[in-house]
């Protein structure tokens, strides 16, 4: 596939906790309509690079630049703005509202951006379709398996249209056929709408379906 003009630009990332150097100098680029990979050993540093280049974490030094934008420039309010626009998240712990059915689990997004109610429930329910979960949309999580309880996260991560979904261990907490499932899945997502990830991930399966993979020992991209 030929790349696009990058969508994320993440420069000479440096990252400490305490006396700990947990990223020395990382770089990486992610295009539009592209599947990268993280791999390597727990504690090499790639869930930390996703946490800084996702603006959930702060770099100690470096830059981030995503669709061109500075994101250090902004303040954050404007940050958690931007995040909820135009990023999407998905992690190993689905981390649903338990209280919260599974369609409105997938809205809280929508809701949190204060986009209309009529409009945000359509595309719930499409995405929902789109995971096989129609059924379940009025479902609480704990009536959900692993595997659907994580395909109700992804739809989630989606409702607000996002440039980039980053994804740390998305399949972790999964048996080996909902892992199966949920890396047919960003396959579909990428191939049919350009869908751009970025995924932290031991699973040896799902990182070979990327586009690239990027290899991370101790602090730094081998």
């Amino acid at each position: 596939m030929e790349r696009q003009s990058p969508l994320l630009i993440a420069q000479d990332i440096w990252k400490n906790y305490g006396s700990i150097e947990v990223l020395k100098g990382v770089s990486l680029e992610v295009s539009k309509g592209e599947m990268v990979s993280i791999v390597g050993a727990s504690g090499a540093g790639k869930s930390t690079l996703l946490y800084v280049v996702s603006t959930l974490e702060k770099a100690d030094k470096g830059k981030v630049l995503f669709e061109n934008q500075d994101l250090s420039a902004l303040d954050s309010s404007s940050l958690a703005q931007f995040r909820n626009t135009r990023m999407g998240f998905v992690f190993q712990f689905h981390h649903l509202l338990p209280e919260f059915t599974a369609i409105e689990n997938v809205c809280v997004p929508a809701w949190i951006g204060k986009r209309p109610a009529k409009e945000v429930n359509k595309k719930a329910l499409e995405l929902l379709d789109f995971m096989g979960l129609a059924d379940k949309k009025d479902k609480k999580p704990h009536s959900l398996s692993g595997g659907e309880q994580q395909r109700v996260a992804v739809a989630r991560a989606l409702i607000n249209n996002p440039s980039l979904v980053f994804a740390d261990e998305p399949t972790g907490n999964l048996d080996s056929a909902n892992a199966t499932s949920l890396h047919e899945l960003f396959i579909r997502l990428r191939n049919e709408y350009q869908q751009s990830f970025l995924i932290v991930t031991h699973n040896e399966s799902l990182a070979q379906m990327s586009n690239r993979i990027l290899q991370m020992k101790d602090g730094k991209m081998v």
